[in-house]
């Protein structure tokens, strides 16, 4: 009589080996990603550098981009989280700065970027991507530009929303060519774009 399987436990069940395995699982998929890209990305690779059964990971992610966008939020959490102190174009900087950092230096970066990229192939994956990462995140960022306006600390010319666009875009726009990403772009898109007004 089947003890294990007989009542399958989703990885977030909070017992210590389901855990293990599911870290197992996220440290793989990224590391697989940044060793092959997406394509070459496979739930069997994945399951092997892993050490888990195909049927764990099946039992707890429907496909490959669910994992990789479980590493990415958890990863962006960790070591890409939007300020919440007092916001100033200092703290924007420094975010973007970061950001930058993440693209090109992270492997989580190379989860982000490679994620855009097949988003623009894949509905279900953009459908996803938007809805798990990408959205919530830009609603911290909206809130984070919108509190330093609030504040006085930065006077865009630009709407909320435009302004996140015109920030981020060149950073990520460039990272998805394989270019450097230097301290001086970021520094003027935030000085031209926020204008803080103690300048």
């Amino acid at each position: 009589m089947p003890a294990v399987n007989s009542q399958p436990r989703r990885a977030h069940s909070g017992n210590r080996r389901d855990e293990a395995a599911r870290l197992a699982v996220l440290h793989a998929a990224d590391d697989l990603l940044v060793e092959h890209g997406f394509g070459a990305l496979t739930i069997e690779a994945i399951a092997r550098r892993a050490g888990v059964a195909k049927q764990t990971i099946y039992r707890w992610w429907p496909s490959k981009v669910e994992i990789l966008l479980d590493t990415l939020i958890e990863d962006s959490d960790k070591r890409l989280s939007v300020p919440t102190e007092h916001p100033t174009a200092e703290t924007i900087r420094d975010y973007l700065r970061g950001f930058a950092r993440f693209l090109g230096d992270d492997p989580a970066g190379k989860v982000l970027l490679a994620l855009i990229a097949e988003a623009q192939h894949d509905p279900a994956t953009a459908a996803s991507f938007h809805q798990r990462y990408l959205g919530p995140r830009r609603e911290q960022e909206r809130d984070l530009i919108a509190r330093a306006i609030d504040a006085g600390e930065v006077s865009p010319r630009l709407g909320p929303d435009d302004t996140i666009d015109a920030l981020v875009g060149p950073i990520v726009y460039r990272a998805l060519t394989g270019s450097s990403i230097p301290h001086e772009l970021v520094d003027t898109l935030v000085e031209d774009l926020l204008r803080p007004r103690s300048a």
